[in-house]
């Protein structure tokens, strides 16, 4: 897959000089998740991982809206009638959808302007970056439609971004969270005029995107796997990856860019 050829069924889909950009494209419902949606984001996330073009991505939502969740009429209606076995395979296809997220080796940068909920949260969350602005309202609703809060790996990431006190309360009652606490809580990397939100998160991608893509992906990797290492096994294994980053040529071409003082042009390589 090359990045400028992929042609997208349920959001919409840019790419330039390097950087994807999802849009979810349902500004009438404050772009709602559908069963279809869900899946094809899943895969397109999966072909990323052979996408070397494709060097950094930002998600974002049409409108004045990020995501208002799972659509109310197209998944939550259905959900109510059906089978355990079904609905255990729907909580799992989510949840592959977060992995995927994680396991591209391409940073991703979420533009966030007002509904982010539910399953939108959890987008939000399992970015790597997210940019937001005064109007932003995040909410883990979960608690407020009669689940728990235990979804797509909302116990397990949102803790490590905000803390444990502050996830427990958002999972528990289901509060929404300005954009303003939510940049002071550590939500947000940082708030944004609604006008400059999407080139905010484009030129942080650009940024990302002329780096080691290489080394970028080698530490993307790491803040996955060190979650449940021990310090010494973490110690190791960044070793062993920083060993790897050595043998590239981005790593040579970075050495000469400063014997040269210059600026290093990266490859990926």
């Amino acid at each position: 897959m090359k990045g400028a050829d992929y042609s997208a069924t349920h959001f919409l889909w840019t790419y330039e000089a390097g950087v994807g950009t999802i849009t979810l494209n349902r500004p009438e419902r404050k772009n709602p998740l559908t069963f279809e949606s869900y899946a094809e984001l899943r895969d397109l996330l999966r072909q990323l991982v052979y996408a070397p073009d494709v060097k950094a991505l930002v998600i974002t939502g049409a409108g004045d809206n990020f995501c208002s969740g799972g659509d109310v009429h197209d998944i939550i209606g259905p959900l109510v009638g059906m089978s355990a076995p079904d609905l255990l395979a729907f909580t799992r296809m989510t949840g592959d959808l977060v992995k995927a997220m994680r396991g591209c080796p391409q940073p991703i940068i979420a533009a966030i302007d007002g509904f982010c909920a539910g399953a939108g949260a959890i987008l939000a969350m399992a970015s790597d970056l997210r940019y937001g602005t005064a109007q932003a309202k995040v909410a883990f609703l979960f608690n407020r439609v009669g689940l728990a809060g235990c979804d797509m790996g909302a116990c397990a990431i949102l803790p490590r971004l905000i803390g444990q006190g502050r996830a427990s309360e958002l999972l528990f009652t289901g509060r929404v969270l300005g954009g303003e606490d939510a940049e002071h809580w550590g939500f947000f990397n940082g708030l944004c005029a609604r006008a400059e939100l999407l080139e905010t998160a484009q030129a942080m991608a650009r940024r990302l995107a002329e780096g080691p893509n290489f080394a970028n992906a080698m530490t993307k990797n790491q803040l996955n796997m060190e979650w449940d290492m021990s310090l010494d096994t973490a110690i190791e294994s960044e070793a062993q990856a920083q060993a790897l980053c050595m043998q590239t040529e981005d790593f040579k071409r970075a050495y000469e860019a400063f014997v040269n003082k210059k600026k290093p042009v990266f490859e990926g390589n």
